[in-house]
């Protein structure tokens, strides 16, 4: 009975500690452990997992975490986080930035996709489009568009990064060059606020960047939380893309360079 008093105090308490103090406390222990999970940080304090919850998102919100599933991490400044993880960070919004991309793309077209999962989730809201010829270094994007009968699939070669299903290097770049579609889709691990999309690879930039050559128009697709991730390596900039397809933009300047730079915002 003690037992169970103390434990019941335990909670009580932990209840009512301070939403900032929770906060650091979770900051703290994802920069000693990399990665927090819901279920174990509410056992820790003490509270509601549900509270734990709403805690990460407004952390992540923020950019001092980013979202994995069950969890949070750290934002990564010089390697990225796991295939696994980024491909569970902010599903709908790449949905829906997916679907609004594929409503850009008409029919008998030919476009590029690169690696990323928001380029996949792109290949599946491509599912009902009609004489497409698509070319792709990411083996995943060609697995999803070989269920559409009516999709030629161009495999660029180059070197298998088995990570995230990644064909990168120069042999990627060299077969890129011999062609001319109509639209590259194109991902970004993250965006600086001066408008520098960047990656962490520069084998996967040095395609990324002979992709946006070989391009007729240029759709960026990046959901919001990569304004508040760090990469070291330039791919390009906005003022070098056509259209840009996000749920949101943290910068009322960089929504005035968009402008300045013609690159047309596509909001979900």
């Amino acid at each position: 009975m003690g037992f169970f008093v103390a434990n019941c105090s335990l909670v009580i308490i932990n209840e009512h500690m301070g939403t900032a103090t929770r906060h650091t406390f979770i900051r703290n222990k994802a920069q000693t452990d990399g990665k927090v999970l819901a279920t174990s940080l509410a056992e820790e304090i003490g509270v509601a997992v549900q509270t734990i919850r709403r805690d990460l998102r407004e952390l992540c919100e923020t950019g001092l975490l980013e979202r994995v599933h069950g969890g949070a991490v750290l934002p990564s400044g010089v390697s990225n986080i796991g295939y696994g993880d980024r491909r569970a960070l902010n599903r709908d919004a790449k949905i829906k930035i997916a679907r609004r991309t594929a409503q850009l793309i008409p029919d008998n077209a030919s476009l590029f996709l690169n690696i990323g999962t928001t380029t996949e989730a792109v290949a599946h809201a491509l599912h009902a489009h009609r004489n497409l010829m698509v070319v792709t270094n990411n083996l995943n994007v060609a697995n999803i568009l070989a269920g559409n009968a009516s999709c030629d699939v161009v495999v660029a070669g180059g070197s298998l990064r088995r990570s995230d299903g990644g064909l990168v290097g120069d042999l990627a770049a060299l077969a890129i060059d011999r062609f001319k579609v109509d639209f590259a889709v194109i991902g970004a691990s993250a965006i600086d606020l001066s408008g520098d999309l960047l990656d962490f690879d520069p084998q996967e930039v040095r395609v990324s960047q002979q992709v946006i050559k070989a391009a007729r128009a240029t759709i960026l697709v990046a959901d919001g939380s990569k304004f508040a991730r760090k990469a070291p390596v330039k791919i390009a900039s906005l003022a070098q893309v056509d259209h840009f397809v996000t749920d949101r933009i943290p910068s009322e300047q960089l929504i005035g360079y968009c402008t300045d730079w013609a690159t047309k915002l596509h909001w979900v």
